[in-house]
């Protein structure tokens, strides 16, 4: 029996699939057995790439899904466009995988989380929802990714700060959104998740990164030992320095 494990993610400059999944492997997760999880999943037509990027000058990983025939930047959730999966599809994949059971069984909640929401945002059941981004390769990789990283690092517990959001709009598939897109806000209704907008244009937290915080069971105590840290890199250049903090924390 291992010591309680609480994961704190500190989303001051907001949170997505692809900067938790480089937070988690720079806490301790290893590339080796992300890969190992991954290959499970009958999901090709993708690299990943994993490295040590400078931020503000402080060294962070950089975790990155190159899809085939795209430039190596997965930016966020809403820019590709692949094969239309159903929420169906994606539950029929992940329970006929041989994914370790907890890996598929968080990759199961995460993408409940953001088909609950799509099928809300556009009026339709769970049945009907397709997911032209999030049914995406890369996300499908991130969901999954972040599923097998908290696995190997035994966390128990999840608790998530505030999410910090930007503003404006960004172009998807359905057009121009409005930050934060509907889907996030969504989950965030759902799951008393605290959304805290700035003054900064873009979107900061995407409905990956709203699905993974919607794992928390709560706002980080008032009091708290850090055991270990992770730092994972966002993609993008803002104000504010663009970093997902992961810790290990001990509860007091």
């Amino acid at each position: 029996m291992h010591d309680e494990n609480t994961l704190y993610l500190e989303c001051r400059s907001g949170i997505s699939g692809d900067m938790t999944v480089a937070a988690l492997l720079d806490l301790g997760a290893t590339e080796e057995h992300l890969r190992e999880e991954l290959r499970k999943l009958p999901v090709d037509g993708y690299e990943i790439q994993v490295k040590k990027v400078v931020k503000s000058g402080l060294q962070v990983s950089d975790f990155d899904v190159i899809l085939e025939h795209e430039a190596p930047a997965h930016t966020h959730d809403h820019m590709h466009t692949h094969v239309h999966r159903s929420w169906a599809d994606i539950e029929k994949m992940l329970l006929e995988s041989d994914l370790k059971p907890r890996v598929k069984a968080l990759s199961l909640q995460m993408f409940r989380t953001v088909a609950e929401a799509e099928a809300h945002v556009h009026g339709r059941s769970i049945a009907e929802v397709h997911f032209h981004e999030v049914g995406a390769v890369d996300s499908i990789v991130d969901i999954v990714g972040t599923a097998a990283c908290l696995d190997e690092l035994n966390v128990d517990k999840v608790l998530v700060s505030e999410l910090t959001e930007g503003c404006g709009h960004v172009h998807c598939q359905h057009g121009e959104l409005p930050v934060p897109v509907p889907a996030v806000l969504e989950i965030a209704a759902a799951h008393h998740l605290t959304l805290h907008q700035m003054d900064q244009e873009g979107e900061m937290v995407t409905p990956t990164g709203a699905a993974i915080a919607a794992l928390s069971e709560g706002q980080c105590p008032g009091a708290y030992c850090v055991k270990k840290i992770g730092m994972g890199a966002g993609k993008r250049e803002y104000k504010t320095t663009n970093i997902l903090r992961a810790m290990l924390i001990e509860e007091k």
